[in-house]
């Protein structure tokens, strides 16, 4: 309030303010146009400079077109943009990335070296502009090492400049990956040590993570714990990935493949993303400890197979970003899990922990460094392949860890067990005299109750030959009433026939005498025959003659009827049951429905399928015995469904393949339930009323099957109907009283 008061020094103050502000902005606009001015000096090379990075003298053009050509870009200096760091990262882009720069070579020789330290670059075209004249080479990832000029993974270009000289020089990169671009000058004595010792560290490292990976392999067969196996597969794929990385993997291991060349850092980079859950998992126990984000490193998993499909799929770029993106969110995922899982005093995760943190670390130091944040040098430019190193042996120190950790508690768990166990032999020892005791009382009463056992052993033995007994007179019966049934039609067929016959043959008796009382009167030839005539037709001699054949084709057809019944009954009830002998099923199943052909009644239509079938090694009487109680229980079934209604249908069918015979019975009465279906072949078990059934035949059946080494399947829904299959061997394994 008091500044109002001065309304003169108030318009002064803001003058002042607003000069300020202009001298800053001028002063900062002064600041980039200095540091532009410098991004486009030449680089003054000479003796004292070799191996500095050169990425702040750069300008850079990036076409995302990829159709302009050198002359074009050379003809757009203003497109170029200059860098303000030591080391160029142009990130993930499938554009034509254009990099310019100048050289005066103040050096006392006449040659320069130009080196790309980044291997994984799909593609190099280097231009050199000098006097008018333009020099250019490319090379791409997937050249062969050994015909390039220098026989090293790097691209490393000669710049032909003698002292004094200038040149203005030309790149243009193309990558799937992320384009970091580390440039260093030398002379082409210079270089050689540079690069003996990035190969040095390189090769020291790869020598480190195969001993471990060979190492812990040999535990493994050693200890066979799963957890080394684990260990050795993500050391496996972490090696491989920096293999391809540094350009080992093209150089030594794969160095005619395309398309493993061009792909294998990211395919490699997803399956170490895998093999790094599947390990920290494994490690872990996550399913324990941590099941929330178990199911969080399952994604991990699905985004690094994503990453995979994509790749194979032809998307290499999108497939490096998926695994970039995978790995930048998974990682900490992994530290906090296993964070989350110490805290739970599972003790290996702490030097899991420890390994993951380092190689984090290390992982962002590398990161850094590609953004000019931190400085680039030779600690940096291997900080991943230190972290991953030192990731390896503490998550070897973790292993041992735990095989320690694990040998403690088994060593623990030891001598609770011999401590138990010393127990259990004191109260051994106090049982023994009492059980010796106790022994002897219950030996007493066991001989009492052995023999009331006895007794009762004696009775059951009875009361089941009695009902077995019972079983076969109600079979007899069945039997007996089926053959009174089939034979009774035909004998009554013939029956009724021989009055008619009787009669006739005596019509016939009697024509023959008026036949032999015309031939012998003394009427002449003529009357005689018309007598003969008259008295045919009087008599009906010609139906006469047609009614005696039909007479005596049905009192023969009710004949052959009988005898096959009596047949079917022979078959049926085959006298040498016993015997295990060569049978037809056919004829067997055939005798059987002719003894159950009246328990059909008319109601049941009978379906016959048979096949073309072997004689069979078997006891024909009892198999036939087996086909009497399932067709009898499937006709009861229909009657208990359908009750008058001719309604029933009785599927018989046979086949047979290379050693077996299958019988098919099906019915589409009431079915069974699942309880009905378990107990069918429990003896005494039946879902007929109180006198209908003893509950043997579907037991005798089961164990008559038993005995011809086959097996019976059931296919049953209640209310829709049932299907008995029968599978039969046709040579026994084990054969006795065989009767070829």
């Amino acid at each position: 309030m008091e500044i109002l008061k001065y309304p003169i020094l108030l318009k002064e103050i803001f003058r002042l303010m607003r000069f300020a502000g202009k001298a800053a902005i001028a002063g900062f606009l002064l600041i980039i146009a200095i540091k532009a001015n410098a991004a486009s000096q030449p680089i003054l090379f000479s003796d004292d400079v070799q191996g500095d990075n050169i990425g702040r003298y750069m300008a850079i053009f990036q076409d995302p077109s990829e159709k302009l050509s050198f002359e074009q870009v050379q003809n757009s200096a203003s497109l170029f943009k200059p860098n303000k760091k030591d080391i160029l990262n142009l990130g993930s882009n499938s554009d034509n990335n254009w990099i310019r720069f100048s050289i005066v070579n103040n050096s006392s020789h006449d040659k320069l070296v130009l080196n790309l330290a980044n291997p994984i670059i799909d593609r190099v075209s280097f231009y050199i502009v000098k006097g008018g004249r333009v020099d250019s080479i490319t090379v791409e990832e997937n050249d062969p090492v050994h015909q390039r000029s220098y026989k090293h993974q790097f691209y490393i270009f000669d710049i032909p400049l003698k002292k004094g000289e200038s040149a203005e020089c030309y790149l243009m990169l193309r990558s799937n990956e992320q384009i970091l671009v580390p440039l260093t000058l030398y002379t082409p004595t210079s270089i050689i040590p540079s690069l003996v010792r990035s190969d040095t560290l390189s090769g020291l490292y790869l020598g480190i993570m195969l001993v471990m990976l060979l190492y812990n392999l040999f535990i493994y067969f050693s200890a066979r714990d799963k957890h080394y196996l684990d260990y050795v597969h993500y050391i496996f794929w972490v090696t491989i990935t920096q293999a391809s990385v540094l350009g080992y993997g093209h150089k030594f291991l794969w160095t005619d493949s395309v398309w493993l060349t061009a792909n294998m850092v990211t395919f490699t980079g997803a399956m170490s993303g895998i093999a790094t859950v599947i390990f920290a998992k494994s490690f872990l126990r996550t399913s324990l400890y941590a099941p929330k984000f178990n199911t969080a490193l399952n994604f991990i998993i699905m985004g690094d197979i994503l990453a995979i499909i994509v790749l194979l799929t032809g998307f290499p770029l999108v497939s490096y970003q998926i695994v970039n993106a995978t790995a930048a969110l998974g990682s900490p995922i992994v530290v906090y899990t296993a964070y989350v899982v110490y805290r739970k005093d599972y003790k290996p995760a702490r030097y899991f922990l420890y390994a993951w943190s380092v190689f984090l670390a290390s992982v962002l130091v590398f990161v850094l460094k590609d953004y000019g944040i931190i400085s680039y040098n030779l600690f940096t430019i291997h900080s991943v392949q230190i972290g991953s190193a030192l990731e390896a042996i503490l998550l070897s120190f973790a292993l041992a860890d735990k095989i320690n950790i694990l040998k403690e508690e088994k060593e623990a768990s030891q001598a609770a067990a011999l401590e138990v166990a010393q127990e259990n032999e004191r109260i051994i020892r106090e049982q023994n005299s009492m059980l010796e005791r106790k022994v002897n009382e219950r030996t007493f009463e066991l001989k009492e109750a052995n023999s009331v056992l006895n007794i009762t052993l004696d009775d059951l033995k009875q009361a089941q030959s009695q009902l077995v007994e019972s079983e076969k007179m109600a079979s007899l019966g069945q039997l007996t009433a089926g053959i009174a049934h089939e034979i009774n039609n035909p004998i009554n067929f013939v029956t009724s026939n021989v009055m008619p016959l009787k009669r006739d043959i005596e019509m016939l008796l009697d024509a023959i005498e008026t036949v032999e009382k015309v031939g012998l009167s003394d009427d002449t030839v003529s009357d005689k025959i018309q007598q003969i005539e008259n008295y045919k037709e009087e008599m009906d001699f010609d139906y006469l003659k047609i009614e005696i054949s039909h007479l005596l084709k049905g009192i023969h057809e009710g004949a052959s009827r009988t005898a096959e019944i009596v047949k079917g009954l022979r078959i049926f009830s085959r006298v040498d049951e016993d015997d295990l002998k060569r049978a037809d099923v056919n004829e067997g199943l055939e005798s059987t429905m002719v003894i159950l052909n009246n328990l059909m009644n008319n109601k049941v239509k009978v379906i016959r399928e048979y096949g073309e079938l072997p004689r069979i090694e078997c006891y024909p009487g009892k198999l036939n015995q087996v086909f009497l109680n399932i067709i009898s229980n499937a006709i009861h079934a229909m009657h208990k469904k359908f009750g008058e209604a001719p309604e029933g249908l009785l599927t018989i069918s046979t086949s047979c393949d290379e050693e077996h015979v299958f019988i098919r019975i099906k019915d589409n009465g009431t079915g069974m339930n699942e309880n009905t279906r378990k107990k069918i072949f429990e003896p005494f078990f039946t879902t007929k009323d109180v006198g209908e059934g003893t509950g043997l035949g579907m037991s005798i059946a089961f164990n008559t099957i038993k005995r011809h080494e086959g097996h019976i399947h059931i296919n049953t829904k209640e209310g829709e109907g049932t299907e008995f299959i029968l599978e039969l061997p046709q040579i026994h394994k084990i054969k006795s009283n065989l009767v070829n």
